[in-house]
């Protein structure tokens, strides 16, 4: 690379060259000018032009002999003020190519920084994690010791959020890393992961049960309350451990385990819990399944099942229920209790919940056009009782099918509403004034029930088979049934019952004025074309047919 002194004198002899080939022009104008002003001079005195009147002139008149030295001036002139302004102008350019060679360094380090930062807490982000954590196997590999990794998180931090604001949550997250930095060793790493979810990397684990210490040191400090303003806040905190060798032997396997661990713990109301395989006995499977999934989805290797609903008015199949199955090429048919918490884990859930809706309305189209008058219902996860463009989507998917929106059924459970109450009250009051109809699934098994069940747009309550198919057994059961029932028709709601599987139950719950049954008693899910066939011979009417 050249130096500054070398730069200095090319742009300096670049210049002066420039300024030098002006300097000539002025010297050959100047000659001209005393060539030109002596023939005028010899003109006017002998009245010719002649070498000999040339000469005469230049002799005989003193004017002329300054106006000679004329073009030495020009030369000597250039010369020095072409070195002057050469020397400044380089000197300048030098000093701005310092200035932005500066600026460009401090650019391309603020870019590194940010690259490996997180921008709230200025703690290394994943990737630098990642890469320390990567250096710490190597430098664990070679002189045979232990190191760990802890990763933290919080299982009502998104209340704090939804109740204060966007703004004070991340000024907790501050204290909390804060806090953290406070606590490790000059060695370990902090990081944050993501929202509310930081990791430790210790690199050396000096005791057994190193890493277990750091966590419970951790806890206590976290117990402490946070101060926002005149507000004290607590926040209830979950630490998962994965140690290397023994959990794993590569960064990402690592992360993962202690992720598993903390997420486990926070199910679990656990408050630190080391990784342990029983914690996710199917760990390599779902890897590969949540590799596999966007491909099935996006190749149809996914189907629809339906399950019959008989009503007890009509005694007759006005509904089915559409249940999503994976069927893979190697482990058969997968049902969705193991890859829907993958699609939301992945990303995967919107496309998911498209491809259902379209499926569905799809078949619902088939059979409207041969003359089969039957609703369909979908289940909603909890992710797409936050999306504000849910409403929007299954208005262009019921316009595209050229289906009437009261032939649509959106169930959603007590839990996935909860979530956000206020998001999911204006995504289902839109749903409900398109005119589509809405059902509570699995009702009982929450919290909040009845407090919010008269607010709730809805038309339709599923009572969870849980107690639906102990009733014959518990008397409590078959309180809680019946209870739920009259509760549901005071409040102008039908009632379907799910997990009707004898014909004791079916007599029962119609003993119970409950208005639409759903189980094996009646089908199991079927795939569409099956389910014509089971309606050519069904005990129950067909809407329609």
């Amino acid at each position: 690379m050249i130096n500054t002194s070398q730069l200095l004198t090319e742009n300096v002899r670049l210049l002066k060259a420039r300024a030098n080939k002006f300097a000539v022009y002025g010297v050959i104008v100047a000659v001209i000018a005393v060539i030109l002003a002596t023939l005028l001079v010899s003109y006017n005195q002998f009245h010719e032009y002649s070498y000999e009147a040339f000469i005469e002139a230049q002799k005989t008149n003193p004017v002329l002999w300054v106006l000679d030295g004329m073009p030495y001036i020009f030369a000597f002139w250039g010369q020095h003020s072409s070195s002057i302004m050469a020397y400044e102008a380089g000197a300048l350019i030098v000093d701005q190519t310092n200035e932005l060679r500066a600026h460009t360094t401090t650019l391309e380090q603020k870019a590194a920084h940010e690259a490996t930062h997180d921008a709230l807490t200025d703690l290394p982000n994943r990737i630098l994690l990642g890469d320390r954590v990567q250096q710490a196997i190597h430098t664990a590999q070679r002189d045979k010791y232990q190191l760990a990794v802890l990763i933290l998180g919080f299982n009502d931090f998104k209340k704090v959020t939804n109740t204060l604001g966007r703004y004070d949550g991340e000024r907790l997250l501050k204290q909390v890393a804060a806090r953290l930095q406070g606590i490790i060793r000059e060695v370990d790493t902090v990081a944050r992961l993501a929202d509310d979810e930081f990791a430790i990397l210790l690199p050396k684990v000096g005791y057994k049960d190193g890493a277990e210490r750091l966590a419970k040191k951790i806890l206590t400090v976290m117990e402490l309350p946070f101060e926002l303003d005149k507000l004290s806040l607590g926040l209830q905190t979950c630490i998962g451990i994965a140690k290397f060798p023994e959990h794993g032997e590569d960064m990402d396997v690592l992360l993962q385990r202690a992720d598993i661990a903390m997420y486990t713990g926070i199910k679990n109301n656990i408050d630190c819990i080391t990784y342990d395989p029983k914690l996710d006995k199917h760990s390599p499977r779902h890897l590969t399944l949540m590799g596999e999934l966007r491909q099935a989805i996006n190749q149809g290797k996914l189907v629809l099942y339906y399950q019959p609903k008989v009503h007890l008015d009509t005694n007759c199949i006005r509904e089915v229920e559409a249940l999503v199955r994976w069927d893979h090429e190697t482990h058969g048919i997968i049902g969705p209790d193991e890859f829907i918490p993958l699609a939301e884990q992945s990303g995967l859930i919107q496309p998911l919940t498209i491809w259902v809706l379209n499926e569905a309305l799809g078949q619902c189209r088939k059979w409207n056009q041969a003359g089969v008058n039957i609703s369909v219902s979908v289940n909603l996860s909890a992710h797409s009782l936050l999306d504000l463009e849910i409403p929007d989507m299954v208005a262009g998917m019921l316009a595209a099918h050229e289906i009437p929106s009261s032939q649509l059924v959106l169930e959603i459970t007590e839990t996935a509403m909860m979530a956000d109450m206020d998001r999911t009250m204006e995504i289902l009051t839109r749903l409900s004034n398109m005119g589509v109809s809405l059902s509570i699934d699995d009702f009982g098994t929450g919290f909040s029930s009845l407090s919010y069940l008269s607010k709730l747009p809805v038309s339709e309550i599923k009572i969870d088979k849980s107690f639906v198919m102990e009733m014959a057994e518990d008397k409590n059961n078959a309180v809680i049934v019946r209870t739920t029932i009259d509760l549901a028709h005071n409040l102008g709601l039908t009632v379907v019952a799910e997990g009707v599987e004898t014909e004791d139950l079916m007599q029962r719950l119609q003993e119970m004025n409950c208005d639409t049954l759903q189980g094996y008693y009646i089908s199991r899910p079927i795939s569409a074309v099956d389910f014509d066939k089971w309606a050519s011979t069904a005990a129950w009417k067909i809407n329609g047919s």
